[in-house]
């Protein structure tokens, strides 16, 4: 039988466990996401493409156009995604259910696409694009919360359940 002392260090070395998961869950979240994003605005499902909100509000310069302008993006999607996996692991992590992703991601598009979209004047508000660009994102976006989401309440509930068993024995 574990002592106090061992126990609560097992418990926080758990939940440190948790919390690089939930961050290495929301940057592979982000890749994807930026991946398809970009996908998206290729074959025209998409009239605002990622680079518009990363890239091209910063710089005009030519390279934003070329490969390694989608490489950085993708890639800063990642990173600022990590941002967003914390604060889901902050706030929703106890609510095991895939609708609290999905709400998420909903939240997640308002932000970015009416929210803070007047910060970034080369992109088009939401009422100047095409209804095909509005579903295709929300839809990408849904996808996106209910990965982001319901990976870090799933780790965070089989953690629990590990942490029940082991105290049991």
């Amino acid at each position: 039988m574990k002592s106090g002392k061992e126990s609560q260090t097992t418990n926080s070395e758990e939940q440190f466990s948790l919390l690089s998961k939930s961050l290495f869950t929301g940057f592979v979240g982000g890749i994807a996401l930026g991946c398809a994003w970009c996908i998206l605005y290729y074959f025209n499902f998409s009239e605002i493409s990622p680079k518009s909100y990363i890239l091209k509000s910063w710089t005009n310069a030519n390279w934003t156009e070329t490969w390694l302008g989608t490489l950085l993006t993708i890639l800063a999607v990642g990173i600022l995604s990590i941002v967003t996996a914390w604060i889901y692991y902050a706030v929703f992590k106890k609510i095991y259910s895939m609708w609290m992703g999905v709400v998420y991601g909903i939240i997640l598009w308002g932000i970015i696409f009416i929210l803070i979209q007047p910060i970034f004047t080369n992109v088009p508000s939401i009422t100047d694009v095409t209804l095909n660009t509005i579903i295709s994102t929300v839809s990408l976006f849904i996808l996106y919360g209910t990965f982001v989401g319901y990976s870090i309440s799933y780790e965070y509930f089989d953690m629990k359940v590990q942490l029940s068993k082991r105290s049991k024995e």
